[in-house]
């Protein structure tokens, strides 16, 4: 559940460069299981994110995309390198970091506004100033009027709008998605890739999303980072130069053609991860 990607906050320290707010160096992960051969998930990972920039993951399947953000939120340990969020070494869940999974994962027996403060109860915080943070985060995603709705009574991409306001309703410093549109049919996923945006600069938070799509890394991202088959390494990191804010028109876009086939020339097929 997302909720157990919430943690304490840690206190920042007074050094922190806004140009390393993440820092992954030499992160290396491998799965030891009892009765089988070590799977080398990713190798020597080194990366760093600016506040407040956008960046998604892309990458075949199974090369450790996933296990990149699981680290990052915390939940999977690492097993070499170091990984620092707002200069606090990760070594557990952190209070500065939200995530996003690939389905809402929304309590059924509480209404829409309820399962959004699921983070405030956990970690004790303010109720009076959480409630009022949880209704504007609904307005601002176009829930306003289903917060008394229950996860059943609301389709697919609302539910995943609710489930990101979860995400940020303890103010994180970092917005972790994995594939949190991959279940969507392809018009609600476009309409959410534009709502993700819009919430994205509103916010404030430095995001980081794992995709399978191409087009869809580009169309959000300041950087794409591409990793290589397993063991996933950094193969490129792609600097997006399209100008913000964007709609929809940029995908189809000479420019944005550009960088797609340039990602995908490091999969040998066109749509290979698409």
């Amino acid at each position: 559940m997302a909720i157990k990607a919430m943690g304490r906050r840690t206190q920042q320290p007074a050094t922190v460069s806004e140009d390393s707010w993440i820092e992954v160096a030499g992160l290396d992960k491998q799965y030891q299981p009892r009765r089988s051969a070590p799977t080398q998930a990713l190798r020597d990972i080194n990366l760093t994110v600016r506040r407040g920039e956008f960046i998604s993951v892309v990458g075949p399947s199974g090369c450790g995309k996933t296990t990149l953000l699981k680290i990052l939120a915390g939940l999977s340990p690492k097993t070499a390198g170091t990984v620092r969020i707002a200069g606090t070494e990760v070594v557990r869940p952190l209070r500065e970091v939200g995530m996003v999974f690939q389905a809402p994962t929304l309590l059924p027996w509480r209404t829409i506004f309820d399962n959004v403060m699921v983070p405030a109860e956990i970690q004790k915080l303010d109720p009076a100033r959480h409630r009022a943070r949880a209704q504007e985060l609904l307005d601002m995603v176009g829930l306003t009027g289903f917060e008394r709705k229950y996860p059943h009574e609301l389709s697919g991409g609302m539910q995943q709008r609710a489930g990101i306001c979860r995400a940020l309703v303890h103010d994180p410093a970092v917005l972790l998605m994995d594939e949190p549109f991959g279940a969507l049919d392809a018009m609600t996923r476009e309409y959410m890739n534009v709502e993700l945006l819009r919430i994205w600069r509103e916010s404030g938070q430095t995001a980081v999303l794992v995709t399978h799509s191409i087009p869809e890394a580009v169309f959000l991202s300041d950087r794409v980072v591409v990793l290589s088959p397993r063991p996933g390494r950094i193969a490129e990191i792609l600097t997006i130069d399209l100008d913000r804010p964007r709609d929809l028109g940029v995908m189809s876009s000479d420019r944005a053609g550009v960088y797609v086939e340039r990602i995908r020339r490091h999969f040998n097929a066109a749509g290979v991860i698409d």
